[in-house]
């Protein structure tokens, strides 16, 4: 599903929204952070490099917009305890939550299934999914709590049609669509709404690690893909639920 065009936002699109990024030291969750901060947003920084949150945090504020909070988080090693906790804090803390996006993700090493890896494959499994649904799982009451809250999970095209080699981050895609599908459907009567978002070929390090042989000039850049993440995360998408939008056209 494609992004209206053109998207103009206001504004003030998110003003007084509480949004948590994870993954939001580099890449992708950094440029949404910095966009949703403009907007109006207070956006809880996730992620396990506090160094770069810190940095992020401090740009955010010379932006002058709402002032941010940092949460740091190793996903690999979070228990469902850690994510509960979190939601305790985050309640007692901003009061609120208003959106998530789940960007933070692994890529596997890529070749053919019976050379895989174990261990690498349970890792990324759990970091693609499994704390997904954790972090899901605990925040789901505060989101609820709101009247417009929004889900943004992140999505790939490795994860619409199976491509050989592309072994445990393809299928842990496959399997964000498939939470996806099911929460949106739970939340189709209520205040949140769920959604997949595949940000497409973007110049970022993931990228880079998958195709060391490609030319990152001819790539997008986080930046200029945020009209979708703006979109989806704002009251204007409040008639979207349970679908896979793409923030850049296809390429042919």
């Amino acid at each position: 599903m494609p992004l209206p065009h053109p998207y103009n936002p206001a504004t003030d699109l998110l003003k007084d929204r509480v949004l948590l990024i994870t993954g939001a030291s580099r890449g992708i969750g950094r440029s949404a952070a910095l966009a949703y901060a403009r907007y109006g947003a207070t956006c809880v920084l996730l992620g396990r490099q506090v160094t770069d949150l810190e940095t992020l945090y401090d740009e955010i504020l010379a932006a002058g917009s709402p002032e941010p909070a940092i949460y740091p988080l190793d996903l690999q090693g979070a228990s469902a305890h850690d994510y509960d906790e979190m939601a305790v804090r985050l309640e007692d803390e901003l009061g609120r939550l208003d959106g998530v996006l789940l960007n933070a993700a692994q890529i596997s090493t890529l070749g053919p299934v019976e050379h895989a890896d174990p261990e690498e494959f349970a890792r990324v499994l759990h970091i693609n999914v499994t704390s997904s649904f954790l972090l899901l799982r605990a925040l789901l009451p505060a989101l609820k709590a709101q009247r417009d809250a929004a889900v943004i999970l992140t999505t790939s095209g490795a994860g619409r049609r199976g491509r050989a080699y592309w072994g445990a981050y393809a299928i842990s895609k496959f399997a964000t669509e498939g939470l996806m599908q099911v929460l949106a459907d739970e939340c189709a009567d209520g205040p949140v709404r769920v959604n997949c978002l595949n940000p497409g070929p973007v110049r970022t390090r993931m990228r880079a690690t998958a195709y060391p042989a490609e030319d990152p000039v001819n790539l997008a850049t986080a930046d200029s893909i945020m009209s979708t993440y703006l979109y989806l995360m704002g009251p204007d998408s409040a008639a979207v639920r349970g679908e896979t939008l793409d923030a850049q056209p296809p390429r042919s």
